[in-house]
């Protein structure tokens, strides 16, 4: 083994933190020199950990659930009492929304309505929280041949998750609506005011440029619009919080915390692509104006 000198050793740690700094100047100019070749690699690597993060994901999968199961014993008694009312009330209920709905179709057959198209999609597997680009952003395991489009919109059981910015031939990476360069043009369920939901990198994306006199309430649904036929109208994104300092945020309708299972909607828009090239990753979104 070659022993080096004790100057010759602090003369090696001086020098490991610049070349460190250099390299990392080179590589993001790299990156900006060739976007599509930095793209083209990230989706590279992403394919390539894609099966071990596969892999590694039912473990993982299998202790989370353990977990939950042993703090789900503590509040299983609250949970039941709870559970119980909710029952009474639904069964008050059930009678009335049976009434409406037969209602309901009845004056859609008078009016000769016609549905909307249902979307086509495919379930794919949350893999690893990988950001790459995007600060807020996950890894899809979509196995080869997967019918998936650049701009797509993600759900999972409860709500809008995304759209789909990146892809590779085993993987797709999806940009979720927290993310500082997502926007979602919504709409109030209360008031049908129009509106724009923002990421900031934070847990909550922020509501925007909503109608002059028509503050958004708490606790107000918001739903996705129609307009510039990006996203189908009617996805439930979240509902409105007020914070202490009067900011208007969301709290998403989906457990963008702990996404397992998404899936990959194909409604046939052709609207605002997701972008190729987001804006830094910043902490904080600019405020409403």
């Amino acid at each position: 083994m070659i022993r080096l000198s004790i100057p010759v050793r602090q003369a090696l740690a001086k020098l490991t933190l610049p070349v460190l700094i250099v390299a990392a100047f080179v590589l993001m100019l790299l990156g900006k020199a060739d976007a599509v070749l930095a793209s083209r690699a990230r989706m590279a690597l992403a394919d390539a950990l894609a099966p071990l993060y596969g892999a590694l994901a039912e473990p993982l999968g299998t202790l989370r659930a353990a977990a939950d199961a042993v703090g789900e014993v503590f509040v299983l008694h609250e949970e039941n009492a709870r559970l119980r009312a909710e029952n009474e009330r639904l069964r008050q209920w059930q009678s009335a929304a049976l009434a409406l709905q037969a209602e309901n179709a009845t004056l859609k057959a008078n009016l000769h309505w016609i549905p909307d198209p249902a979307g086509n999609f495919v379930t794919a597997r949350v893999v690893a929280d990988a950001g790459g680009v995007y600060a807020r952003a996950v890894l899809l395991s979509t196995g080869p041949g997967t019918h998936i489009t650049r701009g797509q919109v993600a759900l999972d059981d409860r709500g809008l998750v995304g759209r789909v910015t990146e892809l590779g031939a085993r993987s797709a990476r999806v940009m979720l609506i927290t993310d500082i360069n997502s926007r979602v043009p919504v709409i109030l369920e209360d008031s049908r005011a129009h509106a724009i939901v923002a990421g900031t990198n934070g847990p909550r994306p922020r509501l925007m440029y909503w109608p002059e006199g028509q503050t958004p309430k708490d606790g107000e649904r918001v739903v996705t619009s129609a307009e510039a036929d990006a996203f189908p109208a009617g996805l439930p994104v979240g509902t409105v919080r007020v914070t202490g300092r009067n900011a208007i945020e969301i709290e998403p309708a989906a457990r963008l915390d702990r996404l397992e299972i998404v899936r990959i909607f194909d409604y046939g828009l052709h609207g605002i692509a997701a972008p190729e090239s987001p804006a830094p990753r910043v902490q904080a979104a600019d405020r409403r104006r």
